[in-house]
């Protein structure tokens, strides 16, 4: 069985809905994460993380949209708005880190109009530890610095919007 991660909310390659793009920078949408669900984890897996990240974005180094990390290996799934401040809706345990938007919750798509599409990759990580050590308020990078060493395998879901 491969890991795999999807959404009833969007396809694979498919256009990502306005209630996922961001509200700010008058890109007008409603700033909600989409439902994510996973299967297929391998054996050994004892947390998961989850970066979205827009290599379009044009700052030279991309742009990361949301992390959430210390998701329990029994977690298969992210409801629909669990990246909402204060992570109320995440499985017990599960923290979300800084973005790039420099708060610690879901920032949807916010591309400058008329740069084209941009790509939206949501990455689940299976790893290999019950946590990242990590500081609270460390950048999405470090995160996914962390995540790399404790990687078992990784799925992932993209999305493309454009304004």
């Amino acid at each position: 069985m491969s890991f795999t991660l999807r959404s009833r909310s969007f396809t694979d390659q498919d256009t990502l809905p306005k209630q996922f793009v961001h509200h700010a920078m008058d890109a007008g949408g409603d700033n909600l994460s989409p439902e994510l669900i996973w299967s297929g984890a391998p054996e050994g897996t004892r947390s998961f993380a989850l970066m979205m990240y827009d290599p379009d974005a044009p700052t030279g180094s991309g742009w990361w949209h949301w992390v959430v990390y210390d998701i329990p290996a029994e977690a298969t799934s992210l409801p629909l708005g669990a990246g909402a401040a204060g992570g109320k809706a995440l499985p017990a345990g599960a923290k979300m880190g800084r973005t790039d938007f420099g708060s610690a919750e879901y920032g949807g798509a916010a591309p400058p109009p008329g740069h084209g599409p941009h790509r939206y990759v949501f990455t689940l990580y299976a790893l290999k530890t019950d946590k990242l050590d990590v500081p609270a308020d460390c950048t999405a990078a470090y995160v996914g610095f962390n995540i790399h060493f404790a990687k078992l395998a990784e799925a992932r879901l993209t999305a493309l919007y454009e304004r």
